[in-house]
């Protein structure tokens, strides 16, 4: 046991000091600043694989429709933003494309590193449901016990996501049908958490891109889940007095759109903060370093290391907690939309009763 928590530490500490390795090592050559923090967390047009040739990365391709100075309009695509810019009027600019004089990009379709982690996000989470399934379907978990820790695992988060989250939230006659989305929302948003804690990896959940249109595609489901009642509840109020209704519907068409942009910005907030602490952390070592000696930079990675340990543990659990405040919540908004009031029947039972 204690050689197992020894190799854990060791892997831990070690990954923590190779995050800083990789992005000081760039900013060695040059006059580029000691600590380049957004420019870590920023989104990239490569990925990083360690040991891989040309520096570890590799470049994603360049997709992008615009129109030049005449208004014409043009899709160009390059499997690098180098070769893209030598093949079209484009300049590359503190490693970005800049459209020429007189043109403008209308949309960019480019690959980044944030998007290929959110791929992988979501098709882990999809390849992992889909392969249990077909464990159940052979009866493997429901004619006989799950078997393996890995389908023991699947198995309580499932029954945790359906029971409380989904039907805890919503009408039991309605719950079910909402499982399979909140099922998918909270291991993609795990697994895209948890990859970035690999100091290589990209954290595609710090990119308001990723967690907007994860609140969006909430938003939708739930206006669409909206039953009459809901909608009543926004543009009439029934019982209430008209010069009521003036104040508490654009009150409750603003709340409409202000649930999926708290979605959005309450994750991104968290998991882009995580990263930050850990990188600010971190590169004190080389800021000591660079300005009182290499002394100084080794006295501070003391505190340093210990602390980035610390909060590499702290950030699996945030990670885990920030996928189930997601799906919690999308669930609540979902089932606030989709409950049914029977009103007629309840002030039935109330006169009954009185």
């Amino acid at each position: 046991m204690i050689k197992t928590l020894r190799r854990v530490l060791l892997t831990i500490i070690l990954l923590s000091v190779s995050t800083p390795n990789i992005f000081a090592a760039d900013a060695a050559s040059g006059d580029e600043p000691i600590l380049d923090v957004m420019g870590t967390v920023a989104d990239h047009d490569y990925v990083k694989v360690p040991g891989f040739i040309n520096g570890g990365k590799i470049y994603l391709p360049r997709l992008i429709l615009w129109s030049d100075s005449n208004g014409k309009t043009n899709f160009n695509a390059a499997l690098s933003t180098k070769s893209f810019a030598e093949k079209t009027p484009f300049e590359v600019v503190d490693y970005a494309l800049v459209a020429p004089e007189g043109g403008s990009i209308i949309i960019d379709f480019s690959i980044t590193s944030h998007l290929i982690y959110f791929w992988l996000g979501m098709i882990l989470a999809v390849w992992i449901t889909v392969s249990m399934s077909n464990r159940y379907k052979k009866g493997v978990g429901r004619e006989v016990e799950p078997q393996g820790a890995f389908q023991n695992i699947f198995e309580v988060l499932f029954v945790f996501i359906r029971d409380d989250v989904a039907r805890s939230n919503i009408d039991d006659h309605k719950a079910d049908k909402y499982v399979p989305y909140f099922f998918t929302v909270f291991m993609g948003i795990a697994f895209m958490n948890l990859f970035g804690l690999l100091p290589w990896a990209a954290t595609a959940t710090a990119d308001l891109t990723v967690t907007a249109t994860l609140a969006v595609i909430t938003f939708f489901i739930t206006q669409f889940s909206g039953t009459k009642d809901y909608w009543g509840h926004i543009f009439w109020f029934p019982g209430v007095p008209t010069w009521v209704r003036a104040i508490l519907t654009p009150v409750e068409i603003l709340g409409i759109f202000t649930k999926p942009f708290a979605l959005a910005i309450r994750l991104f907030a968290n998991m882009l903060s995580g990263k930050i602490m850990i990188i600010a952390i971190l590169g004190l070592i080389f800021i000591f370093a660079d300005i009182f000696g290499p002394v100084a930079g080794y006295g501070v990675s003391l505190f340093s290391v210990v602390l980035t340990v610390v909060l590499y543990a702290l950030k699996v659990f945030v990670a885990l907690l920030q996928a189930y405040i997601f799906t919690l919540l999308s669930a609540v908004f979902i089932g606030m939309a989709a409950e049914d009031h029977h009103h007629d029947e309840e002030h039935y039972n109330a006169e009954h009763a009185a």
